[in-house]
């Protein structure tokens, strides 16, 4: 892979549970907590998971809007997706893995354009290429 950009962080301290997180141009510096339903304190930190949805749902719809504008068929510009990423034990093997959902939302555009869509901008989106075969990934358009 001919390597475009790469970003570079840091997570220090007790790292999920009560560390930090922060790029090292300071662009993103988090306080980190683990969520009650996980076990941990709750707080006033993110979490992985949260960071991941918010870096998945921004992904994803750059790959949407480039696979529609090459269709002619471009999403509106309301075109929200809303990216939920689960938890929990993996099913095939030790430790835990992640699920995703993505509902696209305010697209503006015909069911089965938008259904097209969806798994061309799956296929392009880096996000979905990198968890391909390991993650499950629902997608789903309103």
């Amino acid at each position: 892979m001919d390597v475009l950009y790469k970003a570079h962080a840091t997570a220090s301290g007790g790292g999920r549970d009560e560390g930090r997180s922060a790029t090292d141009d300071g662009k993103v510096d988090v306080l980190l907590s683990v969520p009650t339903e996980m076990g941990g304190k709750g707080g006033a930190g993110t979490n992985p998971e949260q960071l991941f949805a918010t870096g998945y749902a921004a992904c994803y719809l750059g790959a949407l809007r480039l696979v529609s504008g090459k269709a002619g068929t471009p999403v509106g510009p309301d075109t929200k997706v809303h990216s939920g990423i689960g938890f929990g034990k993996n099913d095939h093997g030790e430790g835990f893995n992640i699920s995703v959902d993505l509902k696209i939302t305010d697209h503006g555009l015909d069911k089965a354009v938008i259904d097209e869509l969806i798994q061309k901008a799956h296929q392009v989106c880096p996000y979905s290429n990198a968890t391909r075969g390991n993650v499950d990934v629902d997608l789903t358009a309103e």
